[in-house]
């Protein structure tokens, strides 16, 4: 398996350069994003043979198809996937919540931040660490947050002695929960839709639903092909949906396209110049044969469905997982097809939506610690020259490493 830019300048590029080189191609004349060059089909007995294996295991067979033997052996990558979740709250890692009007959850929550990124971010890290520790190099991540992804990228690289990591995050913009878990990880190396898509062509047989908050691109992309970015991002109570462009839009034009670079190309360079590009027809009628509808969930809908859903269940759900319930109780029939909420994160992590609902909460002890934990981060005030300031600390965690200090 090899991999490309979603806009064609690079291709047959590894699997290890792609995970090195972040989520945009090392080419900055290119500008997109990688893709694996060809979309593995599964067969109905391959489905039905890993319907039955542990998390661990099913995600070790997705990884060998993904990654190419030269790179790492299926006896490595079947290691890594088996200690990837030791800190996960489940030894089954995620589970099903069956609840009343045939609604059900999926939990993707039980990692230690609370939220789905710990599933895919700690295999990333231990990635990571496999090749560095056999090159005896190290790395240094910057991450952008506006929610949950700072969280669980570092506590995915605690401990890991060959990566340091600086995380950005807007004050004020997070929850006071969401900060703290970044900002009371001192650690030395610690410097405070597309999935189910490419599961479809793969041969998974799930027809997806796209459920967002008033920051509504993904509908209006998904609805009527009008990529386009919004004046301002709105904050809401999910705000971890809180964003004007959702990068995987391009890696979905890709899939859907056939992996026509040449159109993807087309299209990312008008919308990059005009801020608005609309989406190939017959990219859009490929897209809407898996994607078969998407819905605005306002914050009252928002509030509405967290208090529906206690008040039926004494069940507690996040707000962005009430936007995908809202689009379910909208579309309850008796003889409907059997729907699947993703649950995204954890209810504990957003506290003033839950009250906000008139909903009980009483925080894990994993969330009351935080409260009383030492916290460490930086300031970067408005109209303060940040890339200097990012250059500096960066330099300064290298200066550290080099004089073999931790």
């Amino acid at each position: 398996m090899k991999y490309q830019s979603t806009r064609g300048l690079e291709k047959g590029v590894s699997f290890k350069d792609v995970l090195f080189a972040g989520e945009w191609p090392i080419d900055s004349k290119d500008g997109g994003l990688y893709f694996p060059e060809r979309v593995p089909k599964l067969s109905q007995e391959q489905l039905e043979s890993w319907s039955k294996l542990s998390y661990p295991d099913l995600l070790a067979e997705i990884l060998c198809l993904y990654i190419d033997p030269s790179e790492l052996s299926r006896e490595q990558i079947i290691e890594l996937a088996a200690g990837s979740f030791s800190r996960f709250e489940l030894p089954e890692v995620m589970r099903v919540a069956e609840l009343k009007n045939g609604l059900r959850v999926s939990e993707l929550f039980h990692g230690p931040t609370l939220a789905f990124k710990d599933l895919g971010l700690g295999v990333v890290a231990r990635l990571l660490q496999k090749f560095l520790s056999a090159s005896g190099e190290r790395c240094l991540i910057v991450v952008a947050t506006s929610g949950d992804t700072g969280s669980a990228a570092i506590q995915a690289v605690r401990g890991l002695d060959n990566i340091d990591i600086v995380v950005l995050l807007p004050h004020g913009r997070c929850t006071e929960i969401q900060e703290l878990q970044m900002t009371t990880c001192i650690d030395d190396n610690v410097h405070v839709f597309a999935a189910g898509c490419v599961a479809a062509r793969m041969g998974l047989p799930v027809r997806l639903v796209a459920a967002v908050n008033t920051n509504d691109i993904v509908y209006r992309s998904l609805s009527s092909g009008d990529f386009s970015k919004a004046d301002e991002v709105v904050v809401s109570l999910a705000p971890a949906m809180d964003i004007q462009v959702p990068y995987n839009m391009e890696r979905l034009m890709l899939l859907f396209s056939g992996h026509n670079t040449e159109l993807v190309k087309t299209m990312m360079t008008e919308f990059e110049a005009n801020g608005r590009v609309q989406i190939d027809a017959q990219v859009l009628k490929e897209m809407q044969k898996v994607i078969v509808d998407a819905q605005v969930v306002p914050d009252d809908a928002i509030s509405s469905t967290l208090t529906r859903c206690w008040e039926e269940n004494q069940y507690t759900l996040c707000p962005h997982t009430a936007t995908a319930a809202h689009y379910h109780y909208c579309h309850v029939r008796p003889d409907g097809p059997r729907r699947l909420c993703v649950a995204t994160a954890g209810p504990d992590k957003f506290p003033g939506a839950l009250q906000g609902a008139g909903v009980p909460f009483q925080p894990c002890e994993r969330i009351r610690q935080l409260h009383s934990m030492p916290t460490r981060s930086e300031p970067m005030e408005r109209g303060q020259d940040w890339e200097a300031m990012l250059r500096q600390k960066i330099e300064a965690v290298s200066a550290v490493r080099e004089a073999g200090g931790r």
